[in-house]
């Protein structure tokens, strides 16, 4: 009897060892998938946004749809900007939240990007950082003016302002293993492109 039970034992042991490695594989697997996968569609959507001339008509804006590139030349970021921001989404591009402003419209632009892929830069970003975001319709910039780090509640940020601004969120702190519990928020207001510095002879 204590021999059989000692089998028993030695073989739940045995199919449990089995089972988490199964799982880590597979977690293992899918994690693989998720970034060959984004960087798979960052190459391809930022070659074809580069090379594709101004539109002649108006964009309808359809969820997933790319409105632009997102790039913070010091930092070296630079994605592709889609419509929306649902998980599936910000798994592949830096998403526009929905019922905030477009870039050449007045009020607030928001983006939002995952702290471990596209907006894990920002952890370096400093006041006076400059910011592009091209579309189709014309490449605007920005000026940061501020970072903050706030709760998940402060939906404030996303409020409409008079100007033109820009606003970047991501999760905090950069570093957290599982759901981070707060948000880093960079702002950024509208500025004129810096002029070309002039050609040596």
């Amino acid at each position: 009897a204590v021999k059989s039970g000692w089998r028993m034992g030695a073989s739940v042991v045995r199919v449990s060892y089995y089972f988490v490695l199964t799982i880590v594989i597979l977690a293992l697997a899918y994690t693989g998938y998720v970034v060959v996968y984004a960087h798979t569609y960052q190459t391809i959507e930022q070659s074809k946004f580069e090379n594709a001339g101004p539109r002649e008509v108006p964009h309808l804006l359809v969820q997933g749809g790319v409105i632009g590139e997102i790039q913070v030349p010091r930092l070296g970021l630079k994605a592709i900007v889609v419509q929306g921001d649902s998980h599936t989404l910000l798994q592949h591009a830096v998403g526009h939240i929905p019922e905030t402003a477009l870039p050449g419209e007045l009020g607030n632009v928001a983006l939002a990007g995952h702290r471990d892929t596209f907006f894990r830069p920002l952890r370096h970003i400093r006041v006076g950082d400059a910011i592009a975001f091209k579309t189709h319709d014309g490449s605007f910039h920005y000026q940061v003016e501020s970072t903050a780090v706030v709760p998940p509640t402060a939906v404030e940020v996303l409020n409409a302002s008079s100007g033109r601004n820009l606003t970047l969120i991501t999760c905090f702190p950069f570093n957290y293993v599982g759901p981070a519990p707060k948000r880093f928020v960079v702002r950024a207001r509208e500025v004129e492109p810096s002029p070309e510095p002039p050609q040596g002879r």
